[in-house]
This record gives C-alpha cells, sequence and structure tokens, in this order.
C-alpha cells in the first residue's frame, strides 16, 4: 500500500469516528455495548477533536516527502494506533464492549500494521 493510500484512509476513518463521537457519543458507544456517564460524555467528545486533529494531519501530511518529518508523522500515529490496539483489546477481553468492539481492534491494528511497515521500510534515496 502507498503511504498516501494509507493517509487518506485514516482520515476517513477519523472523519466517521470523529464526527460521530462529537454529535451522538452516547449512541454510537451504546452500539459496541457500553454507556457513558457525564464525564464519559465528555471525555469521548475531547477524542473526537483528537480524531480530527489526527483527520487533518494525514490529510495534510499525505503527500510528504520522504524527510525527517514525515517520519515523525509516521512514527507518532504509529504509536497513537499501537496504544489504541493496547487498550481496545484489554477493554473488549474485560468485557467492556461486546464482540462488535473487535472491529475497533481490527482498525487499530491496520493502522499499527500499515504505519509499522512505513517505519521498517528502507528509505528509496534517488539518484544513488
Amino acid at each position: 500500500m502507498k503511504f498516501k493510500n494509507l493517509m487518506v484512509i485514516k482520515a476517513i476513518v477519523c472523519l466517521a469516528f470523529g464526527i460521530l463521537l462529537l454529535i451522538i457519543p452516547e449512541t454510537l458507544i451504546s452500539l459496541f455495548g457500553a454507556t457513558l456517564s457525564d464525564g464519559g460524555i465528555f471525555t469521548a467528545r475531547e477524542y473526537g477533536a483528537a480524531l480530527f486533529g489526527n483527520l487533518f494531519l494525514c490529510w495534510f501530511a499525505k503527500n510528504a516527502a520522504e524527510s525527517d518529518a514525515r517520519r515523525a508523522i509516521i512514527l507518532a500515529l504509529f504509536v497513537y494506533d499501537l496504544i489504541g490496539f493496547v487498550v481496545t483489546v484489554i477493554t473488549v477481553v474485560s468485557g467492556v464492549l461486546n464482540p462488535l468492539g473487535w472491529l475497533i481492534v481490527f482498525v487499530y491494528l491496520f493502522f499499527t500494521a500499515g504505519f509499522g511497515y512505513f517505519l521498517v521500510k528502507p528509505s528509496v534515496v534517488k539518484g544513488t
């Protein structure tokens, strides 16, 4: 997969979940078998806002040439998705989320693997 494609897919996923978490967090979370208190609603909306930050980062960096900045973006997104993967696996296994929660695990795993690939992929140096 090309870097640009991974970034566009990540941006689309962040847009979809970001909007839902900002507007109807209770409904979205209830699909996964969980409930939110007042503090949970706030936290879900804060996460929705963070997803918009990821959305804009991914969208505007999708054409970034190989550089230290691009590597930093890849590393940050890799760590973000890896932590999300681990936390979500623990949450599903502990029974907080219903089996539909495994879809979230898969999404995080997809992006962790994708950004991990670009972390270990050898750089292509033009002209050598």
